[in-house]
């Protein structure tokens, strides 16, 4: 539920209570080893003390996903602001220290390690991508450190019961694709489905998704290809999938590769399929390049809300947000939805951290993993934080939209996937 301010003031003196409670520290400092007493007792306090809090982010600032880089300007100005004029989070100053993996699992593993081992992080916050994230998790459960709100769909994020110290923030990639799979069952219901996608983790997890989903149906899947992340280009899998007589593509990539099929999509004048773009590459940042006159009509789903969209333009967090990135991200344009999503998800960790019983690692983890309908004022309406016992998904709601003139609208309501489709679990 969103905080008035009196709920607000008393989260924060609950905290407080909280730390009281706990009978300090055994080791008043930051460093490694740091332990909780009180009721708190042996409880990891490494990187948090009563006036600071330091979380440690992982993203590809460099190579074929740099264009995630935007992201971490979002969080920081985030944190930013509620440092300069909230009193940081439960009073404690927020320090956000990223890291470039460069998209490349090796250097996140190693990056991590630095992160935890030398900075001496209270939590790793955000890691960006299925390869890197599944390349760290181990490590993360290994130190029992929290890597909360991991910046990928991955529905093993959710799924797996071995990694408690890890989890996912967005909509699940396999969610992602039952709404798509739903849309062509109801308005296509004879569809032929060409795919694109990541020859990883999260191509593959959206594809199987969207192939169980329209099991039964008439909708179904009549070519595939797929690309690596060191591939120059996706135009000969294009060109591939555009003679399979396909009328619909379905985009499993993320930015750089969604702008290339994009292009390809557009020269191939003879082939016109509807192309629906996963989320992860919907940013206008991706459709720019392309031309908008030449990406009309493309489908997608969200989940927060586009910084560009003029229905927002008198939203209470909307306005916020455009008036705190402009004072502490200057160089950030307001319009990239990447810099939202950050924004999104650093309230989002706000949120969670006032709820931890006790301000240590372990309270940190049983917060994120015991969220009840948490609002988030970037989040679309009708979409809140919800966690539990065998459900790790924080955000499981989506709205469809196409893309018209120069942004996205939405069209037809909110889907909570949880209620249409049941429960995601493991296999």
């Amino acid at each position: 539920m969103r905080l008035s301010a009196i709920g607000r003031t008393a989260v924060t003196a609950g905290l407080l209570l909280a730390a009281a409670a706990c009978g300090g520290r055994e080791d008043t400092g930051a460093g490694a080893g740091a332990t909780a007493a009180g009721a708190c007792q042996g409880q990891q306090t490494t990187g948090i003390t009563d006036t600071g809090i330091k979380l440690g982010g992982i993203y590809p600032l460099s190579g074929p996903a740099s264009a995630y880089g935007a992201i971490p300007k979002g969080i920081k100005a985030y944190f930013d602001y509620v440092n300069a004029e909230k009193n940081g989070i439960g009073g404690r100053r927020v320090e956000f220290v990223v890291r470039d993996d460069g998209y490349q699992p090796p250097k996140a593993v190693e990056e991590a390690r630095r992160l935890v081992e030398q900075e001496q992080v209270f939590a790793l916050f955000q890691t960006l991508g299925t390869p890197s994230t599944t390349a760290t998790w181990d490590y993360a459960g290994q130190r029992k450190v929290p890597q909360v709100f991991v910046a990928t769909g991955a529905s093993k994020w959710g799924t797996d019961t071995r990694h408690p110290w890890t989890i996912g923030w967005q909509p699940n990639y396999v969610s992602e694709a039952r709404v798509y799979a739903q849309y062509l069952k109801q308005e296509r219901p004879d569809a032929k489905v060409a795919v694109l996608y990541q020859n990883d983790d999260f191509g593959k997890d959206l594809l199987g998704g969207f192939e169980k989903a329209i099991e039964g149906s008439g909708v179904t899947v009549v070519a595939e290809q797929s690309y690596e992340v060191s591939d120059p280009s996706v135009d000969p899998q294009m060109r591939n999938l555009a003679q399979s007589g396909a009328d619909v593509l379905l985009n499993v990539t993320t930015p750089r590769f969604g702008s290339q099929a994009l292009a390809a999509d557009a020269r191939n004048t003879r082939w016109n399929p509807l192309h629906i773009v996963n989320n992860v590459a919907a940013s206008i940042t991706v459709l720019r390049p392309v031309g908008f006159e030449n990406v009309q009509g493309v489908v997608s789903a969200t989940y927060y809300k586009d910084p560009v969209d003029p229905q927002w333009k008198n939203d209470p967090e909307m306005t916020l947000y455009h008036a705190k990135l402009k004072q502490y991200a200057p160089d950030a344009d307001p319009s990239v939805p990447y810099h939202a999503f950050g924004w999104a998800v650093a309230s989002s960790f706000h949120k969670t951290m006032e709820a931890a019983k006790c301000p240590t690692r372990e309270g940190l983890r049983d917060a994120m993993r015991n969220l009840s309908g948490v609002e988030v004022g970037m989040l679309l309406p009708g979409v809140t934080m919800s966690t539990g016992p065998g459900d790790g998904f924080p955000i499981e709601s989506m709205r469809l939209m196409r893309f018209e003139g120069e942004r996205w609208e939405l069209f037809g309501e909110v889907i909570d996937t949880r209620k249409e489709f049941g429960p995601l679990t493991a296999d």
